[in-house]
């Protein structure tokens, strides 16, 4: 059954799959288009393992689906908004002290 998550739970979603380097490029590369994982796998540079993991957390996350296409599957964002969404955070100024980090930073691991 299909529920509709509520706004602090969509954040913590798309916070949790921007945590990582590789599920920010596997978002960035359906942004262009969408794409099997072995393409995606080649494009990023791993292991279609790990790539299968990433995309399982992604999947969970809400952010991407699959869709049949004969024997294989495609993925692709779940809504197009997600790309607005990708580059409107990508163009976000952030700004940063270079000679600072957050106070708890080596507990939390952050900055």
């Amino acid at each position: 059954m299909l529920t509709v998550a509520s706004d602090v739970e969509v954040l913590t979603r798309f916070g949790r799959a921007l945590a990582d380097p590789i599920r920010c490029q596997l978002l960035l590369a359906l942004q262009d288009a969408p794409a099997y994982p072995s393409d995606l796998a080649d494009k990023i540079g791993v292991s279609r393992t790990r790539l299968s993991n990433h995309l399982a957390c992604l999947r969970d996350c809400g952010l991407v689906v699959t869709v049949p296409d004969g024997r294989r599957t495609r993925y692709e964002l779940a809504d197009p908004r997600l790309g607005r969404a990708l580059d409107d955070l990508r163009t976000v100024v952030v700004a940063v002290e270079t000679d600072r980090t957050c106070v708890d930073a080596d507990e939390k691991g952050c900055c």
